[in-house]
């Protein structure tokens, strides 16, 4: 086990800081919402039997994850009463977003997609808001966890947490799968509905570790952001709350360009909102590719959720490791190829026909190429932030990043019908995506330098 302050080990004894158990469990929390607003919203309106364009428009509900960043600057600085002074800034945020999310399945619990479809939608998007939310201060108590200039700790950090990101929605997709099909076939009329009510445990329970995990004091951060405040006012003479206002939104976006320069951080941002928009117009319309060619729930829980599970974690951790040793663009650009090559493995599944064991080779490939591709992702813009801001400027990468995995991919249903069903050529289309961010990436590459705990520079 290792000190919580100071290696820099660019091996896998990384893994064993307690810390990183810490982050797993962030994880977790962080990735189980995508199973309520994806596989579980998705089927449940697939089987009532809405349309796939519906479902691929319904979808729309993720795009508040690339709008968070909007309202991430308030989370950074605004305290809950009551909650803040007992349990900390960061974890008193979870907890409320997190209750929220647990009234929202008792609601989806009484309704029906089809007599309710807009109160459905409604629900979802309320759970997509409040799983936005908390992702940001998720995401800023995971990097916390670790010294800005721990490189090797936040990377195996990043694995770490898309290993728990992975495990919430892959494992927490098992459950829920499982349990709505084994209500189904026990004959329970609205088995999904009954499923979201078991759901709400697994929430519960993932709250009670929460409260296990230590938050530093964000006594600093208050002050740094007051000083920012304070030299805003100097310059725009503002009163009272305009002045907090204006600092809490200005300050957060001034910090990241002039750590990068303008010309650079706008190509950060653009190769950012480019790099996964392949592998979301895939994503979202996957499970509805699996269930058309003929595979049934519990086939997709056991080769897209446990299988895939299991190939993400290995090789999550494999590409952290990987990063810590070639360097975050290095890796990126590597992940952004895997990507491509896998989506074409489903074109061969759709010409070829219904074959478990070319979806199970699929799934697994995939499954590893997006693994590598997320913990590549998550270190690069991690090590891009202003810890003064930790939770904005994270929300605000991240959240460009789900701007083109959400609002372009809404579409993806639609583009099938355009295709007229003919999913090999959707998922070339979607191999083809990726070649756009990799070109931004490579001039980058030599342009992005990261501060090594050793006074190394890192490309």
């Amino acid at each position: 086990m290792t000190s919580d302050t100071t290696s820099d080990r660019s091996d896998f004894s990384v893994y064993f800081d307690r810390r990183m158990l810490r982050i797993l469990l962030l994880g977790i929390i962080s990735g189980f919402p995508w199973v309520l607003i994806g596989t579980a919203l998705t089927l449940w309106l697939k089987e009532d039997g809405l349309s796939r364009s519906t479902i691929g428009w319904a979808g729309l509900i993720f795009g508040v994850y690339a709008l968070n960043w909007m309202w991430a600057p308030l989370v950074d600085r605004i305290r809950i009463p009551f909650l803040t002074d007992r349990l900390g800034h960061r974890k008193s945020w979870i907890l409320t977003m997190q209750v929220i999310i647990v009234l929202s399945l008792l609601i989806w619990s009484v309704i029906s997609p089809v007599d309710n479809l807009k109160a459905v939608i409604f629900i979802g998007l309320i759970v997509a808001i409040s799983s936005a939310t908390q992702d940001i201060t998720i995401d800023a108590l995971r990097i916390e966890q670790i010294n800005e200039h721990e490189s090797a700790a936040m990377a195996a950090g990043a694995a770490v947490a898309v290993v728990g990101w992975w495990t919430g929605f892959k494992l927490g997709g098992v459950v829920a799968l499982r349990l709505a099909d084994y209500l189904e076939q026990s004959g329970v009329t609205h088995y999904w509905q009954v499923t979201f009510l078991w759901l709400i445990g697994l929430i519960v329970l993932c709250n009670l570790a929460l409260m296990l995990i230590p938050e530093v004091s964000s006594a600093a951060r208050r002050l740094s952001q007051q000083e920012d405040q304070s030299r805003l006012e100097q310059k725009v003479p503002l009163p009272g709350i305009a002045g907090w206002f204006a600092s809490t939104i200005v300050s957060p976006l001034t910090s990241f360009f002039r750590k990068n320069g303008v010309a650079i951080g706008i190509a950060i941002l653009s190769f950012i909102f480019l790099f996964k928009i392949g592998e979301a117009f895939m994503g979202k319309m996957s499970v509805v590719f699996y269930k058309e060619i003929g595979f049934s729930k519990s086939d997709i829980a056991l080769y897209s959720k446990t299988f895939g599970w299991i190939t993400t974690v290995i090789f999550t951790l494999i590409g952290g490791w990987i990063a810590m040793r070639s360097g975050s663009v290095r890796a990126l650009l590597i992940a952004g190829i895997a990507m491509a090559v896998t989506n074409v493995m489903f074109s061969i599944l759709a010409w070829t026909g219904k074959s478990e064991w070319l979806f199970a080779v699929s799934v697994i490939l995939d499954d590893i190429a997006a693994a590598f591709a997320t913990v590549a992702f998550v270190a690069f813009i991690s090590r891009l932030v202003d810890r003064t801001y930790t939770a904005t400027q994270y929300a605000l990468l991240a959240s460009i990043g789900t701007l083109g995995r959400t609002l372009l991919a809404s579409s993806s249903g639609a583009m099938v019908d355009w295709l007229g069903g003919d999913w090999g050529t959707f998922f070339i289309i979607t191999a083809l995506m990726v070649i756009p961010s990799l070109i931004i990436l490579w001039f980058l590459r030599n342009r992005i330098n990261f501060v090594e705990a050793n006074g190394r520079s890192e490309a």
